[in-house]
């Protein structure tokens, strides 16, 4: 998070393959304006909204929906910030990043995916077994 740090204030961020929300919240806990959460599981929608009504998150929306067709449908840097953490060995990361490359709907986008899987060139940032890369609108 300290990675787009500076962005946040003020910004709107979307959390695609929200899970609990752990990315969008602290996006909102440092100041981003508001925070759209993606997920379609119902277990974590459930956890996310109740982590929501726990911390009164102001700003925060949840779609339930399929994030890759959720994304594809953004238009073109519909939001500041954008956040990406599909399930591994789906394939998913490479796709959301593909998506942003035809058409960017954030002027950043982190992903985050297992270090097996490729999603092409970017800013790469290995902790372990996982990696964040983040992409920028041209």
């Amino acid at each position: 998070m300290s990675i787009v740090a500076d962005r946040l204030p003020g910004a709107r961020v979307v959390d695609l393959f929200a899970g609990s929300g752990a990315m969008g919240l602290e996006a909102l806990s440092r100041g981003a304006l508001s925070c759209d959460f993606v997920e379609l599981s119902p277990a974590s929608l459930g956890a996310l909204h109740r982590n929501l009504a726990a911390l009164g998150a102001a700003g925060a929306r949840v779609h339930r929906a399929d994030a890759l067709r959720y994304a594809a449908r953004l238009q073109r840097l519909a939001f500041d910030v954008a956040f990406a953490d599909p399930p591994y060995t789906t394939g998913h990361a490479a796709r959301v990043a593909d998506l942003f490359r035809a058409r960017p709907f954030a002027r950043i986008l982190g992903v985050e995916h297992d270090t097996h899987e490729d999603v092409g060139p970017g800013d790469h940032r290995r902790y372990g077994r996982t990696v964040l890369t983040f992409l920028e609108a041209p």
